[in-house]
């Protein structure tokens, strides 16, 4: 893995641990400054610093716990910007009348991120809920015999 992708890497789980830490200063400090673009999976598009920014801190006020493993991570880098590719594989509790019970939910995520003087910082996040079951992708399923 070469210097770039390291430090790209690096940069996109500074995101995730962030939000399962819920400060919003280190969430902060991953976004870009200016016209960036978030989009949580259910919502429509946010566009605006400070706009994604109280999105982030509505979502963590109202997350007790939440917790990400991340899988199929793809980094391209053309330029100054870099694209990370996943899958969420997210764990949160939930508040019930019976207490608190775990759950786990599926997501699909792109994260653009771009070259500043201090380091890669986020300027795009579009996450989308995966409502198929496990498995293969329709595309990827194996040929059968006929």
């Amino acid at each position: 893995m070469s210097a770039q992708s390291a430090a790209v890497e690096a940069a996109n789980a500074e995101l995730y641990a962030a939000f399962e830490a819920g400060d919003l200063d280190r969430m902060a400090a991953v976004w870009a400054d200016g016209e960036v673009v978030c989009v949580h999976p259910g919502w429509p598009m946010l566009r605006g610093r400070s706009r994604v920014l109280r999105s982030w801190a509505v979502i963590m006020a109202n997350t007790p716990y939440i917790q990400f493993f991340l899988t199929d991570l793809r980094i391209d880098i053309v330029g100054a910007a870099a694209v990370v590719t996943c899958e969420e594989h997210i764990l949160t509790e939930l508040a019930t009348d019976a207490g608190r019970l775990g759950d786990t939910q599926r997501a699909v995520a792109t994260n653009v991120f771009r070259a500043e003087p201090g380091g890669w910082r986020l300027w795009l996040h579009h996450a989308s809920p995966v409502i198929a079951p496990a498995g293969p992708a329709p595309d990827e399923a194996p040929d059968e015999a006929p």
